[in-house]
């Protein structure tokens, strides 16, 4: 059945879903970009499709067959501007499925053979205790908890550890003089996996301007994974608790004992329940 539009235009069910569609598209990516370093790119872009329907319409051939080059180029130079974007994009669409959660507990079961436990009442207080003298002293430092998206990339970049978790040694750790301060600490379970890790960099520009290079490490890295992060601010002292891309400031230590024993048993709860969906 067609639709008539103003009497001249005529719109079937199909053309009216695709525009539909396309809009939903169009709407995905503004908020996708918004506030990042590539928006300004991204109206760029879109300017230079709008000009070249414009020239096509006006009948314009020699402007919009020059217009019609530079955009087919321009296909392999958005890959490569975008590329973060785009991996993150895919990262979130990845993490965000159920499919995904089932291929790790299968991937787990087949090639890894790992269990990987909850993280016990006794590492949470040794974490928080650390934090909490890290605090007073002003030490810097900057935590990552991971659970269902495995880090091994991350971890690749640092030193591995393979230790019990305990306050002193996390304090070791994050001591200014000790040549595994500079980076992010990987617990994992009940153990510190390794130190002096690389994170992604976040590229927001609406960040509070008090945030630091920890700050915005860890909100790249809970935007990228479903990864939590705790920092403790070298200026203030002040600790941070992020997830999501979010950050919350934590107020007292029991706060941050709730937000981590909260994050983990939500994540074992879904762990169990994808575990029994794929026995």
């Amino acid at each position: 059945m067609a639709l008539a539009l103003f009497g001249f235009l005529r719109l079937s069910l199909l053309d009216v879903l695709d525009i539909l569609l396309i809009s939903l598209i169009i709407f995905l990516l503004f908020r996708w970009l918004w506030g990042s370093s590539a928006w300004s790119i991204f109206v760029a872009i879109l300017s230079l499709y709008l000009i070249r329907f414009a020239v096509t319409v006006l009948g314009m051939r020699l402007t919009a067959t020059i217009m019609d080059m530079v955009l087919d180029v321009g296909v392999l130079a958005l890959i490569v501007i975008f590329q973060p974007e785009i991996r993150r994009f895919l990262t979130r669409l990845g993490n965000g499925t159920r499919v995904n959660a089932h291929t790790n507990n299968l991937l787990n079961k087949l090639f890894r053979n790992v269990s990987r436990d909850r993280m016990d009442s006794n590492a949470v207080n040794e974490i928080t205790e650390a934090c909490r003298r890290m605090s007073e002293s002003k030490t810097g430092a900057l935590i990552v908890i991971p659970h269902a998206t495995p880090l091994d990339d991350i971890i690749a970049t640092g030193d591995r550890i393979d230790a019990a978790i305990h306050r002193r040694l996390i304090m070791n750790l994050f001591f200014k003089n000790s040549p595994l301060h500079d980076g992010a600490v990987i617990i994992n379970s009940n153990h510190i996996v390794a130190a002096r890790c690389t994170l992604p960099i976040t590229e927001k520009t609406d960040i509070p301007p008090n945030f630091g290079m920890r700050h915005k490490a860890a909100i790249g890295i809970t935007e990228e994974t479903d990864a939590d992060a705790i920092v403790v601010s070298e200026e203030t002292g002040n600790i941070s608790f992020a997830r999501g891309g979010n950050v919350t400031h934590i107020n007292n230590i029991n706060e941050l004992k709730l937000l981590l024993n909260s994050s983990l048993s939500d994540n074992m709860e879904g762990r169990e329940r994808n575990g029994r969906n794929t026995d």
